[in-house]
């Protein structure tokens, strides 16, 4: 009889170690087991916000990233809408700014020099002899630590950055707070704080591809920009410190037009300079995040992402340097513009143009920049 029990009881044992633990993966399909690890000596994880309309975003401290949202299309479908990867070990081997909350500085400073109090910062230089996104080591490949989750609705996180860190300067703390809200809206809040004078300007970089397919170009997606002014740049994507009308130009989407229509009109120098759209429009909406600032709609599927945000800009990039390289969450490749950036923010290079709005942290005083995504469906 006890041979019998031992052998139902190892046998029941076996059955529980065989049986896969279905809380592992997400709803798009993601297991989080593979974004549990230690990076530097911090631990990185995969948390999964959901709201009770069935949406679901899964994120990563790691660089404080959007791995997947999962919305429903117009026919009820659920679907993934950003680029990612399925591990941590994909977002450490491919240098990318999938998602990512980009600190410190988002965007291009120009020749990587900033002057602080008449002293002149040298910044890294990793981009067309620019400083980009914070430089090699920005936050996107950094942890975010002090992960705190509230419900199922609200996560936030924290990055320290010492003086010096990238030759900024100033200890500077930050946190990235995520709110899901049951209208299906992304609310992303950034602060930060530093016992030196500094440059703040954070923003995230998700990939977007409405449609739910990135083996297929968002370049037939509908886009509407409330801004009458953008911000030219020269053949190293640098601000050239004018602001120009977009009237007139491929640069209009005051009144919405695909992605695609005038994309390759590389006769017009701006779409030439920036390999299609890599540019940052002066929005109309006065800081005013309850007024539109951007939309988009994937006719394919139906899902319409409307951007709301209290920053004066807003950088749209159409992924024109995605070149088939990469693959991307489930291995789909993801070819040139399969997915469009929109990035709300102050101007790049902004630290160099006293004539723009400052991105000047003092002590004392909070950094403090919104970005809301907001879902829905277009039949």
């Amino acid at each position: 009889m006890k041979t019998k029990i031992l052998i139902l009881l190892v046998g029941t044992l076996v059955l529980l170690n065989c049986t896969p633990d279905k809380e592992e993966k997400t709803l798009s399909g993601l297991d989080k087991t593979k974004f549990q690890t230690v990076v530097n000596g911090d631990s990185t994880d995969l948390f999964v916000l959901k709201n009770k309309a069935g949406m679901e975003v899964s994120i990563t401290n790691f660089g404080g990233r959007i791995v997947s949202i999962m919305v429903p299309d117009k026919t009820g479908k659920m679907i993934d809408v950003v680029l990612g990867f399925d591990s941590i070990s994909d977002y450490i081997n491919v240098p990318s700014d999938f998602g990512a909350s980009i600190g410190r500085y988002a965007n291009r400073i120009n020749q990587g020099k900033i002057t602080i109090d008449g002293k002149t910062i040298q910044l890294p230089q990793n981009n067309f002899g620019h400083c980009l996104h914070g430089g090699p080591q920005g936050w996107q490949y950094q942890v975010y630590k002090n992960v705190k989750q509230t419900g199922d609705s609200i996560i936030e996180m924290t990055r320290f950055s010492p003086d010096g860190d990238m030759n900024f300067p100033g200890n500077v703390e930050a946190k990235v707070t995520f709110k899901l809200t049951n209208d299906n809206a992304i609310n992303i809040d950034f602060s930060a704080t530093s016992d030196q004078k500094t440059v703040i300007n954070m923003c995230n970089h998700s990939y977007f591809n409405l449609g739910g397919d990135p083996s297929k170009p968002i370049t037939e997606d509908e886009l509407y920009i409330n801004a009458d002014n953008f911000t030219p740049v020269d053949s190293t994507f640098m601000t050239t410190g004018e602001i120009l009308t977009v009237k007139g130009t491929p640069m209009d989407f005051t009144t919405p037009k695909t992605v695609g229509k005038e994309i390759n009109n590389y006769d017009y120098a701006q779409l030439k300079n920036g390999n299609g759209y890599d540019h940052n429009w002066v929005l109309n909406t006065a800081a005013d995040v309850s007024k539109l600032a951007a939309k988009v709609v994937s006719p394919a599927s139906g899902v319409s992402l409307e951007v709301y945000t209290n920053e004066p800009g807003i950088q749209v990039y159409t992924g024109n340097f995605l070149d088939g390289k990469v693959k991307g969450k489930k291995g789909i490749t993801y070819n040139q513009r399969t997915g469009i950036c929109l990035e709300t923010q102050h101007y790049p290079d902004s630290p160099n143009k006293p004539q723009w709005p400052s991105v000047m942290l003092e002590p004392g005083k909070v950094y403090q920049s919104t970005c809301i995504y907001k879902f829905g469906v277009q039949k």
